[in-house]
């Protein structure tokens, strides 16, 4: 399965997404994450520590891509109109990670907008969604499926341990905190819905 993730607004979580599915993936294949990110993020957090899964950019990516079951991609913020061909036509599914706030929804209205000129298999995944009793997150949701837009029906929730698993150099599950088994489950849950 080739999973990309690209979003128009930075900060709304598609590293950690991108990382958070590959690391999830892994549990069921061999899984190769490319960073394709300007940025470097995913390098930069394999490099701080330890991943259970290959971390490699877009060159050496296409050495190593058959010898992964699947294979997770990281792209650049705001990706242009080639970009978005590119992305569209080489992936099984596009996620496409965005926060429940005006800003961040404005940007990722724009790219299924400009997502309909190619066809694409996208759903949209709700990420750092504050706790209760905030509603920000249940309000974006039901206005994304009134929309018609697909939507994942898990969120990833709002927690300060994803900053100290990239601190760390692993993933969320391998960090020691209260929080850390909350924060896995909410990309499991995901990983699952992408595969039934």
């Amino acid at each position: 399965m080739l999973i990309t993730v690209a979003a128009f607004k930075g900060g709304v979580g598609k590293s950690t997404t991108a990382l958070h599915l590959a690391a999830y993936f892994q549990t069921k294949s061999d899984t190769l994450l490319v960073d394709g990110d300007f940025n470097r993020c995913a390098l930069d957090w394999s490099n701080r520590g330890t991943l259970p899964f290959k971390v490699a950019d877009e060159k050496e990516a296409v050495r190593l891509a058959a010898l992964y079951e699947h294979i997770v991609i990281d792209t650049p913020s705001q990706p242009d109109d080639d970009e978005l061909k590119t992305i569209a036509r080489g992936c099984d599914l596009l996620v496409i990670p965005t926060t429940p706030d005006a800003i961040a929804f404005a940007a990722t209205l724009n790219m299924v907008n400009a997502l309909k000129k190619f066809k694409v298999n996208y759903r949209i995944l709700l990420t750092l969604v504050p706790p209760h009793p905030n509603k920000a997150g249940e309000e974006a949701k039901l206005a994304l499926e009134r929309a018609g837009l697909p939507v994942f029906k898990s969120v990833i929730r709002r927690l300060a341990v994803f900053g100290k698993a990239a601190l760390e150099g692993v993933t969320v599950n391998a960090v020691q905190d209260y929080y850390a088994p909350i924060a896995w489950r909410c990309y499991c849950e995901v990983g699952k819905e992408i595969i039934s």
